[in-house]
């Protein structure tokens, strides 16, 4: 009776061993998994991103910054020169935009600066799932109302700006509370911004 038992546990094992035979065989074990161009990002890359971006000199947005791709631009080049028989002229680099903003006192530049690092660091967490960006609408909004004419407004226009259009309607961002055009001009009691 004993035998019985040993001889199907043993017809079990072997059809196993087969079973695992057939697959490591018809299985093309040449082919890698394709890699992609760009690894994934993490959290901490992030936030990393943001610091870098929202926590610097604040950055001119100018419309002719916008680059075209070179295949574009070549073609073009190239059926200018072949219709026209003219070399075209080196395009003009865009000229730096300077920002105008009204000079904070002491007091005022810290608490601002302490409301537009929290809204960096809200930024940041509002990516985690199960959150929003609650907390850095209403810090920049709170720089905007209090300090409406310093760098830190600007700033925060920005970094509102940059929000995906989804979160622009959740959080009812309006198109003034984005618009850095005034910043370029001069206002009275602005200085340019070094």
């Amino acid at each position: 009776m004993n035998t019985i038992w040993l001889k199907i546990a043993g017809i079990i094992v072997a059809i196993v061993i087969v079973f695992v035979l057939v697959i490591m065989f018809t299985s093309n074990n040449s082919e890698e998994p394709e890699q992609t161009e760009q690894p994934q990002r993490t959290f901490a890359d992030q936030v990393e991103a943001d610091r870098q971006k929202f926590s610097n000199i604040p950055q001119p947005i100018d419309s002719n910054d916008q680059q075209v791709p070179e295949q574009d631009s070549a073609a073009v080049i190239k059926t200018t020169i072949e219709e026209t028989n003219v070399i075209p002229a080196q395009p003009e680099p865009a000229k730096p935009v300077t920002l105008y903003f009204k000079p904070m006192s002491q007091t005022d530049q810290i608490e601002a600066e302490r409301f537009y690092n929290v809204a960096v660091q809200d930024r940041s967490i509002g990516r985690l799932p199960g959150t929003g960006y609650k907390l850095m609408v209403e810090n920049c909004r709170r720089i905007i109302q209090k300090w409406p004419d310093s760098k830190y407004a600007y700033k925060s226009k920005q970094m509102m700006a940059d929000l995906r259009e989804q979160y622009k309607q959740r959080y009812n961002i309006t198109p003034d509370e984005i618009d850095v055009s005034m910043y370029s001009k001069p206002r009275p009691g602005t200085q340019p911004y070094n």
